[in-house]
Formats: structure tokens, C-alpha cells, sequence
């Protein structure tokens, strides 16, 4: 027969276990039991112990991932945050601005699981992956025979999402028809389905993402200025993973631990000389570039610590000088981009910009001055 037992708390605060055990005869019948009372002072204590180092664990994890998968504690993702939370708990359209891999979607999803639409559907439309013939009809729906191939009535994303919100990934790449009709929905909160007349009543928020600088496509005339205008009522720029370098070491950590567990294997260290080659990485593609990264590196590991291949990460370090072997096609490149900086004595953004000038999204530019070594300031690069 099994013990059984109680633990109670004495006088002098010592933790005591009670435990009946039987006596039983030679024919095994129970003829008395005993009880005796370890003190089991230290058990509890270790126990305690291990719910204080989790408990702090817990509060780590809460100061280091904020908000659900955005991980990090460095000064721009704090400000990033604060700006989402300020922002989430309105119904203001919110436009989020951030180069490709920066994580504009899971800002988007926190913006929505902080709002009072938290429980109604978040519905995300990416512009840029779906034909310019078939976009109005994704976005507000068609009636039967509306075009060749509509064989019934279909709902558009705009009533799916009714009491909720709309997330609209890569806003930028709209045809100018489609903008008309995405004002309206903003101004009137009304849209027609393709081949009808019958005005229909929505109430979703907006959330419009982009890696594009809209204001240089205003000015290019792509993009509609009142569009713009009604998009960036509330504007959330993603910080670059260049720019929160100190954010590195947290990442890879969530994303060892992630994929590790996925894969069915223990990594229990993060080998040094890795994470500083990782700190050194220019990151072109951000957060999605490192994630992709960890995952290869995880399933090719065959240890108990993370190292990757330093092969992968050559050519982009920011401590590799960009300024030797450049191509013919670079050297004219690095011409053009310095000539359009010193005509705006170094102003990057705006109407009266270098990337305006040069036709590109200022995220580009920037990227370009970086890589291959650009004063933007008017010091011309040095010849070889």
C-alpha cells in the first residue's frame, strides 16, 4: 500500500512532513501504522528558490519581448512601443513606415490586440501580391457577372473585416483607381462592390504598412497626395535591425530557442566570436534576413552551441570597408547619388530631397549611402 502524507508548519516556522506507513503480520495483513515527520525545511526552500529564478525569468522575458513575437530592450524599440501604445486603444489610421523585414506586420497585430476591435477579425491585404486587375475586387468584393470569371457574389476584404481592422501591407503599390476608391472608405465609410451601385457602410480601422517613401512617390505623381495625407494621420517608423544592434543577442536567443525546439534538439550555448559576427552584419534584409539565418544554422548544427558560418555573412559587415572594388556600374551609381546630395547640401527625404531627385525610396538611399560609403554630406568618396 502506498504512503501517504501532509505537510504542516510548525512553531518554529520549520517545515515538517507527516507520513503514515502500514505494519503489516506475516500474512501481510495490516496490524498498525507508524508515522514519522521529516523535516523537509530544505525541500521547501529549494522549491521556493526555483519559483523566484522563474518568476524573474517571467519578468525578463516581459521587459525584453513586449509585445507578443518584437523582441527587444534597446532605446528604439522602447520609443517604438510606447508610440503603440499610445496609439492602439483609438481608432486613428495608423501608417507604418519601415524597410522590408523590419516586422511592420507584428506592429500592425499589436495596434489590433490593444485596440476595443482586439475581438473582432484583423484582416491583412498584401497590395503588392495580388494583380492590379484583381485588387478592387479583393478589397470590396464583386456581384455576379461583374467581369468574365465572377460566376457568384463575392465579399471583399473591407466587409470581412467589419468591426475590426484592415491591415494593408505594402499600401504603396495600389493603382491610382483603387487609391479613389480606398479615400472613400476612409472619408465616407461606405464602398460599392465591383458591378454594383449600392453603397455599402463599414466600420473597420485602417492600418496601411510600406517600405516605399511615399511622400517622393506624392511627388512623382504615383501616389495620390489626399491619399497620403489621410493614411498618415498616425505614423510609426520601424526601426532597421542596424539601428538596434544592441537587440542582436536577444533575437538570436528567441530565435535559437524557437527553432531548436522545433527541431527537436538542445543548443545550449551561443558561441561568442558567432554573436559578434552577427553584431558586425550589416543586415540588409533585417529581422526576417537574421531569422532565416538561426533557422539554417539550427538545423545544421550538430552541438550544443549556435555558430554560424561566417561565409554567410561576408561582404555586408559594417566594419568592411564598401570603398575598394567597386564595379563601373557602383562608381556611376556612387557619381549620381553624390551629386544629387550636394545639390540638397545632404537632405536624404522630403519633396526637395536626394531620393526624391533620384526617383527612389529614401529607405534605399540610405541603404545605398551605406553600403557603398557615401558622405552624404558632400565629401566625395576617394578613388582607388
Amino acid at each position: 500500500m502506498a504512503s501517504n502524507g501532509v505537510s504542516y508548519n510548525v512553531p518554529n516556522s520549520q517545515w515538517l512532513g507527516d507520513e503514515y506507513n502500514p505494519l503489516s503480520d506475516e500474512s501481510g495483513k495490516i496490524t498498525r501504522w507508524y508515522v514519522t515527520a521529516p523535516d523537509i525545511e530544505d525541500q521547501k526552500r529549494t522549491e521556493e528558490r526555483l519559483q523566484n529564478e522563474n518568476l524573474a525569468l517571467r519578468e525578463e522575458i516581459d521587459r525584453s519581448s513586449l509585445f507578443e513575437e518584437i523582441v527587444g530592450s534597446s532605446k528604439p524599440i522602447h520609443q517604438l512601443l510606447k508610440q503603440v501604445e499610445k496609439v492602439a486603444p483609438s481608432d486613428s489610421t495608423v501608417l507604418i513606415l519601415g524597410e522590408t523585414g523590419t516586422g511592420k506586420e507584428l506592429i500592425a497585430r499589436a495596434l489590433h490586440r490593444r485596440s476595443k476591435r482586439a475581438n473582432r477579425p484583423f484582416i491583412r491585404v498584401n497590395c503588392a501580391a495580388i494583380p492590379q486587375s484583381l485588387i478592387a475586387s479583393e478589397l470590396f468584393g464583386h456581384e455576379r457577372g461583374a467581369f468574365t470569371g465572377a460566376l457568384q457574389r463575392r465579399v471583399g476584404r473591407f466587409e470581412a473585416a467589419n468591426g475590426g481592422t484592415l491591415f494593408l501591407d505594402e499600401v504603396g503599390e495600389l493603382p491610382m483607381e483603387t487609391q479613389i476608391a480606398l479615400l472613400r472608405v476612409l472619408q465616407e465609410k461606405e464602398f460599392e462592390r465591383v458591378g454594383s451601385n449600392h453603397p455599402i457602410s463599414v466600420d473597420v480601422r485602417v492600418i496601411a504598412a510600406t517600405n516605399r517613401d511615399l511622400r517622393a512617390a506624392v511627388a512623382a505623381g504615383t501616389f495620390r497626395a489626399d491619399l497620403f495625407y489621410r493614411l498618415n494621420v498616425f505614423p510609426i517608423a520601424v526601426p532597421s535591425l542596424h539601428d538596434r544592434v544592441d537587440d542582436i543577442p536577444l533575437l538570436v536567443e528567441y530565435f535559437v530557442a524557437r527553432y531548436s525546439k522545433e527541431a527537436g534538439k538542445s543548443i545550449r550555448h551561443i558561441g561568442k566570436q558567432t554573436l559578434e559576427s552577427l553584431r558586425r552584419y550589416h543586415w540588409p534584409g533585417n529581422i526576417r534576413e537574421l531569422q532565416n539565418i538561426v533557422e539554417r544554422a539550427v538545423i545544421l548544427s550538430e552541438t550544443d552551441t549556435f555558430v554560424v558560418d561566417d561565409s554567410w555573412l561576408k561582404g555586408e559587415s559594417a566594419e568592411s570597408s564598401p570603398k575598394r572594388g567597386l564595379s563601373a556600374l557602383e562608381d556611376s551609381e556612387v557619381e549620381m547619388i553624390e551629386a544629387a546630395l550636394a545639390e540638397t547640401h545632404g537632405r536624404i527625404s522630403g519633396l526637395s530631397g536626394a531620393a526624391a531627385k533620384l526617383g527612389i525610396p529614401r529607405q534605399t538611399l540610405e541603404s545605398k549611402i551605406r553600403r557603398l560609403g557615401i558622405d552624404k554630406y558632400g565629401q566625395k568618396r576617394p578613388t582607388a
